[in-house]
């Protein structure tokens, strides 16, 4: 029989994100490591390799999209969210104007992003790249979308699977060179 892992609760688990991601925050050492730090559900601190240019750069252009497609928002590179395996650095998140955390200014997000989207490095598997999606969803993103690393764009809504173009900017581009 495979092992399931149970989860913790995602409102309990909040409390536990939030006290240690503000340790890692404070920790001066940590600022220093040119890796991306995410932690797991028991408040290790995950790293990762810095990003490759090609990565960031379709960080940019994708923040830049976004800005031009859904002006009524805001986008963010490396948006931390709590989730319950602990704190996830989304790669980019675009954020409504109305929601309470541009007034509230949190250090970490409760809930997450209407979009969340992933730039896939080719250190990513699958099926960690299937994780962040139903992490993402289960905290409340409206929709996914991943980039590969040919730079074409997937998108996937909560409960619906993968749908050909986002439902909330139909307009973006399903290739980001």
């Amino acid at each position: 029989m495979p092992a399931r892992i149970q989860l913790p609760p995602i409102e309990r688990q909040f409390v536990f994100n939030l006290r240690r991601w503000s340790e890692v925050l404070e920790d001066t050492s940590l600022a220093k490591l040119p890796h991306r730090i995410e932690t797991d559900r028991h408040g290790h601190i995950v790293m990762s390799p810095p990003p490759a240019f090609s990565h960031s750069r379709r960080q940019g252009k994708i923040v830049g999209w976004m800005l031009q497609l859904l002006p009524q928002g805001e986008a963010m590179p490396e948006c931390p969210l709590s989730t319950s395996d602990g704190v996830k650095a989304i790669d980019v998140a675009w954020l409504s104007t109305t929601r309470e955390e541009h007034v509230e200014k949190p250090v970490l997000l409760r809930r997450a992003p209407e979009i969340c989207v992933e730039i896939i490095s080719p250190s990513n598997t699958d099926s960690e790249i299937k994780e962040k999606q139903t992490l993402y969803f289960e905290a409340g993103a409206q929709e996914v979308w991943t980039c590969g690393l040919d730079g074409t764009m997937r998108f996937y809504v909560a409960n619906g699977g993968e749908v050909d173009t986002s439902l909330l900017c139909p307009d973006f581009p399903r290739k980001i060179d």
